[in-house]
């Protein structure tokens, strides 16, 4: 059986014949692909020529935007940073001056705790007080002894006529006088008594005034008082004591009697 040998292009040029090519059927389909691509990618090429300044410029103009939002967010975050310093500046500043207020108001409680509240000052202030109490009680009632002798003596002595009778009631009462004059010594004890208290009450005054002061002093500290509130009855309402000089409100003798004129 013959076998049909397929005769090649290059055998045809060497034996001087030129092979005429089919384009029609096989390089027409691929043809048309490739030119398409090329046109494609050309159109793509023209495209991204005339676009990426365009996206370049917008790309700029976005980073200069952010980049412009974020330093404004910047300058508002440390503008109030600044002002949070500050205030926390002013806050030391006041903690500070409380913290001194305090530190100098414990000295001054430690003061008068050691040498008044809780010490042999305020245990000698009591003592002068009861000794002032005591002394006061033991002359009134030698006093009032003596006046009592003073007057059964001279009772006696307008009765009896006998001299001698009447020179001893003449000596007991003379004795009653200079006992009386005796009892009166206690006027200066008592003062000297109460000038031992005043001076530990001004001490106190002192360091009360100073804690004052450190806390803005006297009106500062009549500003968190409470209003008084009167709890006695009406019976003990009546009963002021004795009237100091300038004291209203009291009536004086002169208006007493002014009643049964």
């Amino acid at each position: 059986m013959a076998v049909h040998r397929k005769r090649f292009r290059v055998e045809d040029i060497a034996g001087g014949e030129m092979p005429i090519l089919d384009v029609t059927e096989e390089a027409g389909p691929m043809h048309s692909e490739i030119m398409a691509e090329l046109r494609a990618i050309r159109a793509q090429m023209a495209k991204g020529i005339t676009a990426a300044p365009l996206t370049g410029s917008a790309a700029m103009a976005a980073i200069d935007a952010s980049t412009a939002h974020e330093l404004s967010e910047a300058r508002t975050m440390l503008e109030t940073y600044r002002a949070q310093i500050e205030q926390c500046e002013k806050l030391k500043v006041e903690l500070d001056l409380i913290h001194d207020a305090i530190d100098r108001t414990k000295r001054e409680i430690a003061t008068l705790h050691g040498k008044s509240f809780d010490g042999g000052e305020m245990a000698k202030v009591n003592g002068e007080l009861g000794a002032v109490v005591g002394g006061t009680e033991q002359a009134t009632q030698q006093i009032l002894e003596a006046a009592e002798s003073i007057d059964q003596a001279a009772s006696a002595m307008s009765k009896v006529d006998s001299a001698d009778q009447q020179k001893r009631l003449a000596d007991d009462i003379q004795e009653r006088v200079i006992s009386i004059f005796e009892a009166c010594n206690f006027q200066d004890l008592t003062g000297q008594r109460i000038s031992k208290v005043m001076t530990t009450m001004k001490f106190i005054e002192q360091h009360i005034n100073a804690m004052m002061e450190i806390w803005g002093g006297v009106d500062a500290i009549k500003a968190h008082v409470p209003a008084p509130v009167d709890q006695r009855s009406e019976d003990e309402k009546l009963l002021n004591g004795p009237k100091l000089a300038g004291d209203v409100g009291h009536a004086s003798q002169d208006d007493i009697d002014a009643l049964f004129d």
